[in-house]
């Protein structure tokens, strides 16, 4: 470790804070390094985030500052834009992102002229520090190398990665079985990302489930709805019923996704219609109404008479997170029931509806 320090020491540059990272810092943190050799790779730049001795020349968007010599910065983009060949760069690696060790010019250059990738020589920090940020990386890192899948899966619990692989392993025995030959687990991956992973999770994102999990990915979602949909085959109370949606196996799910044309899936984001009769006694109507009627969810609003006094049909978005009646009930409660005036209601959820759609002249 203090070789490593020794190795990567620089010295003091001038007082700044607009500069990309400094690898010495990011690499000061982590504990029982090994190096692991990755060779030649095509790395994105956007990937490319600091420096291990030049940091302090190049702002936080990897540009050259005033005193970094501009005739050699000239000539690389000379270089690169008329296309002549140049040596790859020679990257540090710390779990998602990258540092340069050699090339911070080209580089920058790289970057300034609009490109997305540059050719690398990587060598990888596998730290053993035992973090949670480094557990769940060292697992994607096994799990996509098993896989084979280059489609970054993002997952934020440990142990996460291992369900995705019985998973895909489990999908490898039922392509066998199906075709009669031997399949192998990188072609076993590639079919269930295809089949099952993203038509789901195309699903999931039609029914903006993030924005009740803002600390979780897409991946978390799927583990999770996967978990106790196929593997645990436990009812959920979802609000829309995912079951209506989503076939009881994985393999039922792939079939019905095979069927329909992509990337037309399910929709999960519906709605619920409910009325309820409301009762307002000596209140005056008129306003009470007028306050209805302003709801958004409110579609229509009827003075009646007979034992109740008021009719309201509502049309409410389906909650994933809540049953119908949980969902129509806090409607009612918040926005309907304290409207003063308004002494007693009750709710009718239809279950079969016949609805004629015409014009009267």
């Amino acid at each position: 470790m203090n070789f490593i320090k020794k190795l990567f020491r620089t010295a003091n540059g001038p007082a700044a804070t607009d500069h990309v990272s400094s690898f010495n810092e990011e690499q000061a943190k982590e504990e029982d390094i090994k190096f692991i050799d990755h060779g030649l790779q095509t790395i994105l730049l956007e990937k490319i985030t600091g420096s291990v001795g030049k940091y302090y020349d190049f702002d936080s968007r990897f540009r050259p500052k005033q005193h970094v010599s501009k005739k050699r910065f000239a000539d690389i983009k000379k270089a690169m834009r008329e296309g002549n060949k140049l040596p790859p760069v020679n990257l540090y690696q710390i779990r998602n992102d990258y540092y340069v060790l050699d090339g911070n010019h080209r580089v920058a250059a790289a970057k300034e002229l609009g490109r997305t990738e540059i050719r690398a020589k990587v060598v990888e920090l596998l730290s053993g520090n035992k973090t949670l940020e480094n557990m769940i990386y060292v697992e994607r890192k096994l799990f996509h190398e098993k896989t084979g899948l280059k489609e970054v899966i993002e997952l934020t619990e440990v142990g996460k990665y291992n369900f995705l692989e019985k998973q895909i392993k489990k999908h490898q025995i039922f392509l066998a079985a199906q075709s009669g030959d031997d399949c192998d687990l990188p072609k076993a991956a590639r079919d269930w990302f295809n089949t099952i992973y993203r038509p789901l999770i195309a699903i999931i994102e039609s029914g903006n489930l993030l924005n009740y999990f803002p600390q979780r990915t897409i991946g978390d979602l799927y583990t999770y709805i996967t978990y106790h949909h196929w593997t645990q085959s436990q009812g959920r109370s979802y609000g829309i019923g995912i079951s209506r949606i989503i076939p009881k196996t994985m393999e039922a799910f792939r079939t019905a996704m095979l069927e329909r044309e992509c990337p037309e899936y399910p929709e999960m984001k519906r709605t619920i219609t409910a009325f309820v009769f409301i009762n307002v006694g000596m209140a005056p109507q008129d306003e009470i109404l007028d306050t209805l009627y302003a709801l958004e969810e409110i579609e229509e609003v009827h003075s009646v008479h007979g034992s109740i006094d008021i009719l309201v049909k509502m049309v409410l978005e389906r909650n994933f997170l809540a049953s119908d009646a949980e969902t129509i009930a806090e409607f009612v409660d918040v926005h309907i029931r304290r409207i003063e005036g308004i002494n007693r209601t009750q709710t009718i959820i239809p279950g079969i509806s016949k609805v004629k759609n015409y014009l009267r002249i």
